[in-house]
């Protein structure tokens, strides 16, 4: 206990000290920071993470329990919140480091301070590859999709090569890629249409398929024509499908993209960035560029959820949640 009183009064003082002029006022405050988390080497130290872990444990319990639109938003945020609270204690206490895994603080101040060039690698990665890659990926096996649905002897020959095609390692076709379109964006978005291709062409046909034979026989009494019966019955019934593979693509042409760039890019872009400050041991901007990467997914999900639930409002699946 005395070791724990000792602490702390060395902890006033360095933030005593901090009000003096001609201190930096952030280092000054990350020195005290420092020097209250030594508590560490105190008995007591593991004894209150455990108490903490209970509270956190607790509070996502009573928070998971909670109703309404924004409780599960809610709920991940709180959990989100506990897991970067450990982390920083946990990394500064144990005193890891940096380049094996930085504190959340050196993450968020690499990524202020970097914040130029992280937004120019945004652009040039998910402005450009990703969401050229991705709109012409899915827009190309919905096609190949409502294709095969309507002349039923293409599904011979174009299923085994869209099987292919999605087992191709793109470890083996990025660097093919750069060969054929050069360093810059446009060899990550064909890696990208590469990627989300086939997932977008099976879940379409899978949607298409979904529709009842009740309604199908009606729609045929009607004498109704396939594009008819394609818009009215079949396109609506595919809905969840389709968003679905739009979902498991927009993570999918992420992913593909930065791996891609690990193979030839030019001064910019999240892979290159990754890659290139990894070989220099600058880990939080490392960690940076990811947590922009994590982010751009997350928000894309999310995007993509909301427009579920307006466009199939009215399917099963989404009037349940």
């Amino acid at each position: 206990m005395t070791e724990a009183v000792n602490t702390a009064v060395a902890a006033t003082a360095s933030l005593a000290a901090s009000a003096s002029p001609g201190v930096d006022a952030a280092a000054a405050t990350d020195v005290a920071l420092s020097t209250w988390l030594q508590a560490g080497a105190s008995p007591l130290f593991w004894p209150a993470i455990v108490l903490l872990a209970l509270l956190a444990g607790y509070s996502i319990y009573r928070t998971a329990a909670l109703e309404g639109r924004w409780a599960g938003s809610f709920t991940a945020a709180v959990f989100g919140l506990w897991v970067v609270f450990f982390w920083e204690v946990l990394v500064r206490c144990l005193d890891v480091s940096r380049v094996l895994l930085p504190a959340p603080s050196f993450v968020l101040a690499s990524i202020v301070d970097h914040g130029p060039k992280l937004w120019g690698d945004f652009v040039l990665t998910v402005g450009k590859a990703v969401l050229i890659g991705w709109a012409l990926g899915c827009g190309l096996g919905f096609a190949v999709a409502v294709a095969i649905d309507r002349m039923p002897f293409l599904q011979r020959g174009l299923l085994p090569v869209a099987s292919l095609t999605s087992a191709i390692p793109l470890v083996g076709i990025a660097p093919i890629a750069v060969m054929w379109f050069g360093f810059e964006w446009p060899s990550k978005a064909a890696v990208v249409v590469l990627m989300t291709f086939f997932p977008m062409l099976v879940s379409t046909l899978a949607g298409l398929k979904a529709a009842g034979k009740l309604e199908r026989e009606l729609m045929y009494s009607y004498a109704a024509s396939y594009t008819r019966t394609l818009v009215a019955l079949r396109l609506p019934s595919a809905l969840p499908f389709i968003f679905n593979a739009l979902k498991v693509n927009a993570t999918l042409a992420l992913i593909g993209a930065i791996v891609a760039e690990f193979f030839g890019s030019p001064t910019s872009g999240l892979g290159f960035r990754i890659s290139t400050e990894a070989a220099r041991m600058n880990m939080p901007l490392v960690w940076g560029a990811i947590v922009v990467a994590a982010v751009t997914g997350s928000v894309a999900y999310a995007v993509l959820v909301a427009l579920e639930r307006r466009a199939a409002f009215w399917h099963p699946s989404i009037r349940g949640k």
